[in-house]
């Protein structure tokens, strides 16, 4: 009896033991009171572009002031509409929306620029339907962060959380209004970190798997205990919608930028002065690097921050101000966090030996909007392949052995060079089976081709030649 009991007893706890491991296996967190406590901080935001307004007595005149009409026009058209399509006609007014979340209870409100970006009218609807038109204090389009403010008091607001402890498989969720449908809540895991985006090279942003789409933008990326870890920004899709591919602000990026444009409406940014790219493996072989890790520095803005200091094309960049730069895109977003003036250190490998550069940082350049301006010494103009090159630096010159001639590609300019495969760091050895020898022969050769037919260009990447062919687009 007491043998059967006993067995009874170790079946039960059995039993209990696996129902309670499956449960840790296969249990999903819930995200229910979270979004009670950071629900009510999300906003929706509906933005208005004004269209162009003409007066009544205009409509339909051409621009001597007479009245053009087709003429079999109802008069009933003539006098009340005008004629569609003409010079006075009305231009119809432009609408978006988009997600925002207040980080003040005296309703200061961050969202995306993108979401405001030439907005005459910004309205704030709060999860309580209670609406504002909101002010634009400032913006800015290289970390795509706008910062509004509504006159109101005794907000909910969202604290920040720490973006750089978050690892890859840790749960995140979003609260936005895809598609006009406010306070929807999604959630996944982070993906990856310090991805890129050409169009916002000063942000390193956080992956995830976290459905995002029209409308998410803007709104707060949380961690599980309900703070901000993250802006959601864009995705990567084929569609246009959600495909399992969503990008997000780091909060610890943004905060410079937050902080700064509520003091002074504009975001500054230090300027190292250097034009980078991958570092290959043969390349880090070739060089006496253990690894291919670092930023190579292919060219140098003439009298910049890093010539200043002596930092030369063909440098490896390990270390910017103490951080380690592990691929080039690492980099842009470090100098971009420090202000101008600021003198930080640069370490870098030149031939297998580590030197280490103080650089005064300058001031990036941007107009009235943000945007960046273009900076192109005078020797590397873009030209009619659509592509910016320079001489091949002799650090690289020394490896190819079997390699006479050639430029190296700077910069990929034009959609049809990018299309064709072309990249920044592959070498042009030879133009329509004409050879390259240098600079000056390069630009011979181009001011040849004959305009709208294709062009064949013999490359060499990664040690390894090949051929890329392309139309280049027509002068204007």
């Amino acid at each position: 009896m007491l043998a059967r009991n006993l067995v009874t007893t170790l079946v039960v706890l059995l039993i209990a033991f696996s129902q309670s491991a499956t449960a840790r296996v296969t249990g999903l967190p819930d995200f229910s009171s979270l979004v009670e406590q950071a629900g009510p901080a999300v906003v929706n935001i509906q933005v208005t572009q004004f269209g162009e307004r003409v007066q009544r007595m205009d409509r339909g005149a051409n621009p001597e002031g007479q009245q053009q009409y087709p003429e079999d026009m109802p008069e009933f058209f003539r006098r009340f509409f005008g004629q569609p399509n003409n010079p006075g006609y009305d231009e119809p007014d432009r609408f978006g929306a988009g997600s925002g979340f207040i980080i003040e209870p005296d309703g200061y409100i961050i969202t995306n620029h993108h979401v405001i970006d030439s907005a005459d009218e910004i309205i704030v609807s709060l999860a309580d339907r209670r609406e504002f038109e909101a002010e634009l204090i400032g913006s800015d389009p290289q970390s795509d962060i706008a910062l509004l403010k509504i006159d109101s008091e005794n907000l909910p607001y969202l604290e920040f959380g720490d973006s750089t402890a978050l690892k890859a498989g840790q749960w995140v969720a979003a609260i936005g209004s895809p598609f006009g449908f406010e306070q929807t809540v999604t959630a996944g895991i982070v993906s990856a970190k310090g991805r890129s985006n050409n169009s916002q090279q000063y942000v390193p942003f956080i992956q995830t798997d976290v459905a995002i789409n029209r409308g998410n933008s803007g709104g707060p990326l949380l961690d599980m205990d309900g703070k901000v870890v993250g802006i959601n920004s864009w995705i990567l899709s084929g569609s246009g919608g959600y495909m399992g591919l969503s990008f997000s602000i780091p909060i610890d990026t943004a905060m410079n930028s937050i902080e700064q444009l509520r003091t002074t409406g504009k975001v500054s940014r230090g300027l190292l002065g250097v034009i980078v790219g991958e570092v290959t493996r043969e390349y880090a072989e070739a060089m006496q690097l253990d690894r291919s890790a670092g930023a190579l520095v292919t060219d140098l803005n003439d009298g910049g921050a890093a010539a200043r200091a002596g930092i030369e094309p063909g440098d490896v960049i390990l270390e910017f101000d103490g951080s380690p730069i592990e691929v080039w895109s690492d980099l842009p977003p470090l100098v971009g966090a420090n202000p101008p003036g600021k003198e930080v250190g640069v370490l870098v490998s030149r031939n297998g030996d580590q030197r280490e550069f103080t650089v005064t940082l300058d001031a990036l350049e941007t107009d009235n909007e943000g945007n960046v301006q273009a900076s192109v010494a005078e020797d590397e103009q873009s030209n009619a392949l659509g592509i910016v090159v320079q001489p091949i630096p002799s650090e690289l010159r020394d490896q190819l052995e079997e390699v006479d001639g050639g430029v190296l590609v700077a910069e990929v300019e034009s959609d049809e060079a990018f299309r064709s495969g072309l990249q920044r760091g592959d070498l042009i050895l030879a133009i329509n089976n004409r050879k390259v020898e240098d600079m000056d022969d390069f630009e011979d050769i181009v001011e040849d081709l004959p305009e709208g037919k294709a062009v064949a260009l013999r490359i060499m990447r990664d040690g390894n030649s090949n051929f890329i062919a392309y139309t280049p687009a027509p002068e204007e």
